[in-house]
């Protein structure tokens, strides 16, 4: 009887030890799955702030950035409208436009051929008006086609050959400034020194004002 008693007891041990190894056993798992629960959501946590960061970062940098230029192409053919004043002309004598109830005004048109940003050519008519004596005529027309070259800022400079139906030819150098840009148009203003031979006359030189615009 006491040796059946001791075999119970030992029985009963053994179940206890058991059951306590496999609680710690399920305790141990428990722990170990909850570590790594902890572990896969701090850097699920750490990727999304990491890509968060990355987006935003994308974003400012994005906004901080300035917008890409877009370059036209080449060749482009733009127009353009104007009027010119002849403000004074050298011929041995200084003429003044607006004097003596004589003047004169003219209004170039034309197209330009851009070939760079650098290089164009020029093909201009410009027809005239005389106003003197209490009346007005049409008094000349000038072809003046010429090359230009092109500076940053946009300044332009212009070599034209001139040919007028009145007989007179010669050369007009053009110093060209866009002064403002719109979509659609770019304003500009310039000056030509305009020197003409020919028609049995003397030779002059002459200062003019041209404001007017191109399309774009």
């Amino acid at each position: 009887m006491p040796q059946s008693v001791h075999q119970t007891e030992q029985k009963t041990n053994m179940k206890k030890h058991l059951s306590f190894k496999l609680k710690n056993a399920y305790l141990l798992q428990g722990i170990a799955i909850a570590l790594i629960t902890v572990l896969l959501a701090v850097q699920n946590a750490s990727a999304q702030k990491t890509q968060t960061a990355t987006t935003d970062s994308a974003k400012t940098q994005a906004l901080l950035a300035p917008a890409p230029i877009v370059k036209p192409s080449y060749p482009r053919v733009v127009g353009y409208l104007s009027f010119i004043l002849p403000l004074a002309t050298y011929n041995g004598s200084t003429t003044y436009n607006f004097s003596h109830s004589t003047s004169s005004i003219g209004f170039p048109v034309g197209i330009n051929v851009l070939y760079s940003d650098k290089f164009g050519f020029s093909y201009e008519f410009t027809p005239t008006v005389k106003v003197s004596g209490g009346t007005s005529k049409n008094s000349n027309l000038l072809f003046d086609p010429g090359t230009m070259f092109r500076f940053d800022h946009g300044f332009t400079i212009i070599t034209r050959l001139a040919f007028e139906t009145q007989g007179r030819y010669g050369f007009t150098p053009v110093f060209n400034q866009v002064y403002a840009r719109t979509k659609d148009v770019n304003y500009f203003v310039a000056l030509s020194l305009p020197a003409r031979f020919g028609d049995s006359e003397s030779a002059s030189i002459g200062l003019n004002l041209q404001i007017g615009f191109t399309f774009n």
